[in-house]
């Protein structure tokens, strides 16, 4: 205690932090309905989590394209506890992302961003932002093929943006492509712009949310007005102090938090590495981490002349909506239940990406493979004449992209590794030159000769 005198007397602490720990909150929130509002205290906790283990990865990475791979290869097989912390350092960021998610959906569903707490939800949207450039930086400095062809298709797609868009692609890769200095750019991103801002921005939102108070659960008779300042202000009156009566919620939730990631970075550990990156390796199937998959998907299922408009239009749409919202919705009814077409929205959009997310996981539309686009050598090799050319033309007329033989091939269309034991010639020749289900007919595209030679190498497959 005389330490903390010695402290008091010089710091001054209690007159600085007293009133932060003493600023009164609403009741309602002593009860159950309290630890809805712990979200935002845990991202805070996740955040320092990300920050112990970042710095601790730090010590030990290498930034540079001959020896990224084999520094994480290093910390991950042989650094003392090297593998749990990057652990820590992966589920610590699953866990910001889910709570960020679920903390942006609450406050949207409650209304908490009309007035008067308009940027509140500005600096929490500059947050989700950050936090998401946080996530991809982080995936990029693995440094293996998936890492390697993320950061080129993010670059692509920089390209596409208008006036802006070759400044915006030299901005990211460094230069003219991505190499060395990319590297070194995605890592002084990484850990220090972005920790920097986020940060700054973490400060300025809890700023805020003590000066306009936590919003307090929605009431369907009341809708936020001009009026609604001074009717919290007579509600504040007669609520309590967040020391203690919600803190020890907030605490015992970012325990709770911090526990789980210890026990599941000790358990799983971290995410894989892939292969080292090589460019030369064009058909690479780049995975991004499950915050982006969704996303991924949209990309690999556009149709064809849909790119410049999705790639610009997606990110473009979702930051209007964040900006806008406070703005084009100020005042009104705040309870979801009078908010009909706000709740169908958050459903619609949850539901949505997370069956996008399901659909990138499975990624049906890319082809199984074990080397390259080619059909096992045990397929190919007992293959004489027209058997042997139809194979070969199986794969460069795209048939192998949709279609799967012994374990290798795209899963659009049936697999075809014992076709011949479901359909004669003639039914082959008919279904490849007419069609079917699904399936355009490809007489005009292939001709006589070499749609002979394919049905020749399918009736080999008994």
């Amino acid at each position: 205690m005389s330490a903390w005198r010695w402290l008091e007397e010089r710091l001054e602490l209690g007159d600085t932090l007293g009133p932060l720990l003493r600023h009164p909150i609403p009741r309602a929130l002593e009860g159950r309905i309290g630890w809805a509002y712990v979200l935002g205290a845990s991202i805070l906790t996740a955040f320092a989590v990300q920050v112990v283990s970042g710095v601790a990865l730090a010590m030990t990475y290498v930034p540079s394209t001959e020896s990224a791979y084999d520094s994480l290869r290093f910390i991950t097989d042989a650094a003392t506890l090297g593998r749990v912390v990057r652990g820590i350092h992966w589920f610590g960021a699953s866990a910001m992302v889910l709570l960020l998610l679920a903390h942006v959906t609450r406050v949207f569903l409650m209304g908490a961003y009309k007035y008067p707490r308009e940027v509140n939800w500005l600096s929490g949207s500059l947050l989700f932002l950050a936090t998401a450039l946080m996530a991809f930086t982080g995936q990029t400095l693995r440094w293996d093929q998936d890492a390697f062809w993320s950061l080129v298709v993010g670059a692509e797609q920089a390209a596409r943006t208008p006036l802006v868009g070759d400044w915006l692609t030299r901005l990211i890769v460094a230069g003219d492509r991505v190499g060395g200095a990319t590297l070194t750019r995605v890592y002084a991103t990484h850990v220090f712009l972005v920790p920097a801002v986020i940060g700054l921005l973490a400060l300025l939102h809890v700023y805020l949310v003590v000066k306009r108070g936590i919003s307090e659960p929605p009431r369907v008779d009341e809708p936020v007005d001009r009026a609604y300042k001074a009717r919290y202000e007579t509600l504040i009156l007669h609520g309590v102090p967040y020391f203690p009566n919600a803190m020890w919620r907030d605490a015992l939730a970012g325990s709770v938090l911090v526990a789980i990631v210890l026990v599941l970075a000790g358990v799983f550990g971290p995410p894989q590495l892939g292969k080292p990156p090589d460019p030369g390796i064009v058909v690479a199937d780049p995975r991004p981490d499950w915050f982006f998959i969704g996303y991924f998907t949209v990309l690999a299922l556009m149709p064809p002349g849909a790119e410049a408009i999705l790639i610009v239009g997606i990110p473009l749409l979702v930051v209007a909506f964040l900006f806008a919202l406070p703005f084009v919705r100020p005042f009104g009814q705040r309870h979801p239940m009078r908010r009909p077409f706000a709740l169908a929205a958050a459903v619609f959009v949850i539901g949505g990406y997370a069956a996008l997310s399901a659909a990138g996981a499975e990624a049906y539309w890319v082809p199984l493979r074990s080397d390259g686009a080619a059909l096992p050598a045990a397929v190919t090799a007992p293959l004489r004449d027209d058997a042997r050319a139809g194979a070969a033309l199986f794969v460069d007329r795209s048939c192998w992209s949709c279609h799967v033989v012994e374990g290798s091939g795209g899963r659009r269309g049936p697999d075809l590794t014992h076709v011949a034991a479901r359909l004669d010639h003639d039914a082959l020749v008919a279904r490849i030159a007419n069609g079917g289900p699904g399936m355009p007919g490809y007489a005009a595209a292939l001709g006589s000769d070499d749609l002979g030679k394919i049905v020749a190498f399918l009736l080999t497959r008994r």
